[in-house]
């Protein structure tokens, strides 16, 4: 049996080689493996400003944000500690202090320099 490596996007160990690329059944993901693969590398997320953001970093919110199914606003200046990058329309997960957890757009924050 060949040793071959696991998916690159989703981790899988089940790749199986298709001429000169890999297949991953259980992401479909195709790739091959001669190739660099920088495009599969987390994706690229910035700040209103053009900022990178990365796992961890802190933000502050620049403009007043309705909390859907509330009543509730986060005003600007709110300060967000230790966000979590995902990928969709909303790509920052975070905790706010008083709020709970949310989903913020990137577009609506501003990294902070500690």
């Amino acid at each position: 049996m060949q040793d071959l490596p696991p998916c690159p996007k989703c981790e899988s160990i089940y790749t199986y080689q298709e001429n000169l690329i890999l297949i991953c059944p259980e992401c479909g993901h195709e790739w091959n493996p001669e190739e660099e693969t920088n495009s599969l590398d987390s994706p690229l997320f910035k700040d209103a400003h053009g900022n990178e953001l990365k796992d961890g970093d802190s933000v502050v919110v620049i403009k007043d944000l309705k909390v859907k199914g509330s009543s509730t606003v986060v005003k600007v200046g709110t300060k967000v500690k230790n966000i979590r990058l995902v990928d969709g329309d909303h790509d920052i997960d975070c905790k706010i202090k008083g709020i709970g957890p949310m989903q913020l757009k990137s577009m609506y924050v501003k990294k902070v320099t500690e």
